[in-house]
């Protein structure tokens, strides 16, 4: 992507099937909007490229599995039936999807890889209601667990000042985490207006993009890149000086720990499925002798009484 605003003919899909479409979604630019001054939005551009796959059932005429901020580029899945809704809305639910941005940050980052835990909640300051922060500040209300896997990738300048190329992964999925958090560090986004109280608005727009989406559907997971827009082809401002790591290895190696760990979640399960059947069985059992007692007691008395008649 470069600096070119967004436009309705500038919708790029990354995916499309007969129950799911991702489209990268451009910088500064809406999901959607029912205010009639919103002229671009994703919801506008998906139906001036696909009016015949909108449905007027709902809202906004399709149905978007999840949200992306204005400022924010990228992979953004939107289902194309109720069926295909439900069945993402659960891998959302369970925290089975992966999801990983890439983000130019300011400053360089000393840990390569780190895990920021840092519980946030929503900004009570006159000013920044519409904002989140991190527990601890002031005017912070009802923060709530929140964590973000953070890997660097490169080193170098943006617009000749020290910034990092990472890798984010939301482990939660709070508003604003990704911002909230890095700033919370110290190394804000790049072009971040909001979270650096205005300050930093030379960039022609906030280096956040979504570039990986894996969502284990059944029988078959979607899983899509949406490359990778600071690259100095694209932004000749940003200049690398050292790599760490590439981002096709880091995103690979996270895939590979994220398939893992579903592996696991998914063997505990059928394990607690199989002891319950176990014991549910074994109660009928139980059950099953108790009435063989029972109706042997009962045939013993009847007998006695024939007996003795």
């Amino acid at each position: 992507m470069t600096a070119v605003s967004a436009s309705l003919e500038s919708l790029r899909v990354l995916h499309h099937s007969e129950d799911y479409i991702v489209v990268d979604k451009h910088w500064d630019i809406r999901i959607d909007s029912k205010m009639w001054y919103e002229k671009h939005t994703v919801q506008a551009q998906l139906g001036h490229r696909f009016p015949q796959l909108a449905d007027p059932s709902t809202y906004y005429g399709f149905r978007f599995c999840h949200q992306l901020d204005f400022s924010t580029s990228g992979a953004l899945c939107v289902a194309l039936n109720k069926a295909a809704a439900g069945r993402a809305y659960r891998c959302f639910k369970d925290r089975s999807v992966t999801k990983a941005y890439l983000a130019l940050v300011r400053g360089r980052v000393e840990e390569e890889t780190q895990t920021l835990d840092l519980p946030i909640g929503k900004n009570s300051s006159e000013g920044k209601t519409h904002m989140m922060c991190a527990e601890g500040t002031d005017g912070c209300e009802n923060p709530k667990p929140c964590q973000t896997e953070l890997t660097v990738l490169e080193y170098g300048l943006y617009d000749g000042d020290s910034a990092t190329k990472v890798l984010l992964q939301p482990v939660t999925g709070r508003t604003h985490q990704l911002r909230v958090h890095c700033s919370a560090i110290g190394h804000p986004i790049v072009g971040d207006f909001t979270y650096s109280s205005g300050a930093d608005a030379a960039p022609y727009r906030m280096m956040l993009h979504a570039h990986f989406l894996h969502i284990p559907l059944d029988p078959e997971p979607l899983l899509v890149c949406a490359g990778d827009p600071f690259l100095p082809a694209a932004d000749p401002k940003w200049l690398p000086q050292r790599s760490l790591r590439t981002l096709a290895a880091t995103v690979e190696d996270l895939l590979d720990r994220r398939m893992e760990e579903g592996r696991k979640i998914k063997e505990e399960r059928q394990d607690r499925v199989r002891r319950e059947e176990e014991r549910r069985a074994k109660r009928r059992e139980q059950k099953t002798e108790e009435e063989s007692e029972e109706q042997r007691t009962q045939c013993q008395e009847w007998l006695k009484e024939w007996a003795g008649d």
